[in-house]
């Protein structure tokens, strides 16, 4: 009896310790499983991520980013391959802040750059563990430096760099970028989407001892290719006449716009002073605006090309009309509008109101066709709105609608104030009266970016002057004025270069036509237009008949010598027209001048524009190239010797003239005519009108070809196979070879430009292969 008591309670004790014991498992199993869900799903990416941040190194493949392109295939900007500099700071160990201070002295090259700095180092030392970035895109002088230093822990990193072999040609137009290769300006800015392509990743797996086991790599997709219309040569033709006049006239800003005429494609784009994209960081940052697109003025004179057409186009008036210009004073409404203090011009044809500039005469044009109609052409020329040039912060300008006008608005309007306008504005408003009145929007970009898939289907577009619009006109275009209008219009600013205050833009072998502008500036203290500050500006284009380039230059606030359009615009027009047109081949239209006779031409002294011309130079350069014995007879007389033989040649040559009979036209004539004759032929040869304007030329060498008597009488003039060496003065380099050559002549030249001077002077018997040394001038 008492034995089954004792299992009956024994039984139910081992029960409830085994149920304690599977409840503990159960718990324990339990939390192990909510840990495991824990950490490998709801905390999977984080510890997946920090695997591979001890396992795996990631780099960011940056991309190669686009090459923007002249015209003519010549790379502005392009990105090259340099060495970043990085640490793993873990690997450091304990002498971080030695290695910042060592690292720093060969980085930290420029002073104003904080990323280099030694304190900057070693705070991102001590901010991570894994990656700190020591100095980005160093010269390979600075690479090689760190590398001899053999740290611990320091490692190098390809990266692409921004690279503009033409330093600061063009920068205003191609803009730059920053560290991580994002645009900043200019073209960068504006298609940093298309250059920049799309990054790739590097994966490098590493041990526990830092060792690497392997890598995986996406490639970076590159960017696109840009082709602009811009041509480098011309673009560095008007950037170096810019640069030339302001520093003569000590300006604050200039601008030079180059486009054809007749698709609108702007050649050439020149803002001064400019900065150098390849050293932004050093570049002052009122120098990157570019001010052809994004800065405004009041134009002045030049905007009466505006007034005049709209009254030719609208019927009012045609340039033989008369206008009466009230000597120079005109008040409408309290408002007295007043000439130029010496202009006083009375009743004048349209034409010469122009060819003056005259403010009554254009105010009286714009009257005739009244806000409305003026208000149309003006928006109608580009006014008021943005051109849609492919340029970043490009403003629409200063234009009021007629219904916000003030009673004597159009009377300042008339005469270019009161409206703001860019320089692509203007620019573009003059290409459509060159191209026969239609509007043609200016682009800078050749070819869209969206066809430009890979470099291989770009291809050199050289710009060929072309005659006419093209047959499909681009989006934007539209006639402004008649061709009629815009014919007249060239003829009457061609009187303005050839006959008005714009003499000082005319060619040499070239028509031009065009317009002068002087427009004052706003005094900021007084609200009040300031006489002392003003934009001086020409706006043409040229040859007349057949428009190859319009060309507008701007002068911000010239300080130095007279202020006018017509003294510092319209002499950089001329220097950039002419040096284009030759570059670009196209013919002459006009006879070539002298030096002299295009500054009487012009009206105007210029010395500074023409260095001296020494012939003796000249003379030694060919002495020296033919090498000529001192005795030679084209050398000067410059021994007894030499001057005995020509002594001789004179006394033979006079008497066998002696016994030679008379010409039959002058055997008839008293021997006193034929003296007299004689007299006035040696008075004219030696007249001051017929010498050199220049003083310090010397006088052509006496050659007397060789001359024998013969038994019979007969006189034989015998020139040893020589020829006279013709004038090339005037001529270009291709005609001076083609005519020497023709008399089987060498030519070694001196300069470029047009020939202005020439050693033997023209005239003067050479023996055949001589080689004649001639000076060419700009």
């Amino acid at each position: 009896m008492k034995e089954t008591s004792r299992q009956k309670l024994t039984a139910p004790i081992r029960r409830v310790r085994f149920v304690y014991v599977a409840m503990f498992f159960c718990f324990w199993a339990g939390a192990i499983a909510v840990r495991l869900t824990w950490l490998q799903v709801i905390q999977h990416g984080t510890w997946v991520e920090r695997a591979k941040q001890q396992q795996q190194r990631t780099f960011e493949v940056a991309p190669h980013r686009g090459v923007l392109y002249d015209r003519n295939m010549h790379p502005l900007a392009m990105t090259v391959l340099v060495d970043s500099i990085y640490a793993v700071p873990s690997e450091l160990g304990e002498n971080r802040a030695d290695d910042a201070a060592l690292l720093a002295r060969i980085v930290h090259a420029d002073p104003q750059e904080a990323f280099t700095r030694e304190k900057e180092i070693d705070a991102r030392f001590n901010a991570s563990r894994h990656f700190a970035w020591v100095a980005r895109k160093v010269t390979p002088e600075i690479a090689a430096r760190v590398q001899q230093l053999n740290l611990k822990g320091i490692y190098f990193q390809k990266e692409f760099k921004r690279f503009y072999p033409n330093g600061d040609l063009g920068a205003h137009v191609l803009g730059y970028v920053g560290t991580d290769d994002n645009g900043l300006g200019g073209l960068e800015a504006k298609f940093d989407e298309e250059l920049h392509g799309e990054p790739g990743h590097e994966y490098t797996a590493i041990d526990a001892k830092r060792h690497v086991l392997g890598s995986d790599e996406s490639d970076p997709i590159p960017g696109e290719n840009l082709q602009l219309t811009i041509d480098s040569n011309i673009q560095h033709m008007a950037e170096k006449a810019l640069d030339k006049q302001m520093a003569k006239v000590k300006a604050s800003h200039g601008t030079i716009v180059v486009q054809d005429p007749n698709t609108g494609q702007i050649l050439a784009l020149a803002v001064s002073p400019r900065f150098n994209p390849n050293d932004a960081l050093h570049v002052d940052p009122q120098d990157l605006t570019d001010l052809a697109v994004s800065d405004v003025y009041e134009p002045g004179s030049t905007f009466k090309l505006v007034t005049y057409s709209a009254a030719i186009d609208a019927g009012k008036v045609k340039p033989t009309d008369m206008v009466d210009c009230q000597g120079g004073a005109m008040t409408m409404y309290g408002r007295t509008l007043h000439d130029v203090k010496t202009d006083h011009f009375g009743v004048v044809t349209v034409q010469k109101a122009l060819e003056v500039s005259s403010d009554v005469g254009a105010a009286k044009m714009a009257l005739k066709v009244g806000p409305e109609t003026f208000y149309k052409y003006i928006k109608g020329f580009g006014f008021g709105d943005r051109s849609g040039v492919e340029l970043p912060s490009e403003t629409r300008g200063l234009l009021a609608p007629p219904r916000k006008w003030g009673s004597t608005s159009i009377l300042s309007m008339a005469i270019g104030q009161e409206v703001a306008v860019t320089p692509v504005q203007l620019v573009s408003m003059v290409s459509a009266i060159a191209n026969g009145g239609v509007y043609l929007p200016p682009h800078i970009l050749l070819q869209s970016s969206d066809a430009l898939k890979s470099e291989q289907k770009l291809g050199a577009s050289p710009f060929h002057p072309t005659d006419g619009l093209p047959s499909t006109l681009p989006d934007g275009a539209h006639r402004v004025i008649s061709e009629a209008t815009a014919s007249t219009m060239r003829e009457m600013m061609a009187g303005v270069v050839s006959e008005g205050t714009g003499k000082a833009a005319q060619l040499n072998g070239y028509s031009s036509a065009g317009k002068t502008g002087t427009a004052q500036k706003v005094d900021p203290v007084t609200h009040t237009y300031s006489h002392t500050k003003v934009v001086a500006s020409f706006a043409g284009f040229a040859p007349v008949n057949h428009p190859a380039i319009s060309v507008t230059v701007v002068v911000d606030q010239p300080t130095v010598g007279i202020l006018y359009g017509a003294e510092v615009s319209a002499p950089v027009f001329r220097e950039v027209a002419q040096e284009v047109l030759e570059y670009l081949g196209v013919p002459h239209d006009q006879a070539l001048k002298s030096a002299q006779q295009m500054k009487e031409a012009q009206n105007t002294v210029e010395p500074d524009d023409v260095p001296d011309q020494h012939v003796g130079e000249l003379s030694a350069v060919y002495d020296e190239v033919n090498t000529l014995p001192p005795d030679d007879p084209l050398r000067q007389p410059a021994n007894a010797a030499a001057m005995a033989q020509n002594r001789s040649a004179d006394k033979a040559y006079e008497e066998a003239a002696k016994e030679k009979p008379k010409p039959a036209g002058l055997a008839a004539l008293p021997d006193k005519v034929l003296d007299a004759i004689h007299k006035h032929e040696a008075a004219t040869a030696g007249a001051p009108g017929a010498a050199s304007v220049n003083e310090a030329r010397v006088d052509a060498p006496v050659i007397r070809p060789q001359v024998q008597v013969r038994d019979n009488g007969a006189v034989v003039v015998d020139p040893g196979k020589r020829v006279a060496v013709p004038d090339f003065h005037g001529n270009d380099l291709r005609s001076v070879v083609e005519r020497a050559g023709g008399l089987r002549l060498r030519v070694r030249t001196l300069g470029s430009g047009l020939a202005q001077d020439q050693a033997p002077l023209a005239g003067t018997l050479v023996p055949l292969g001589t080689e004649i040394v001639v000076r060419f001038m700009r």
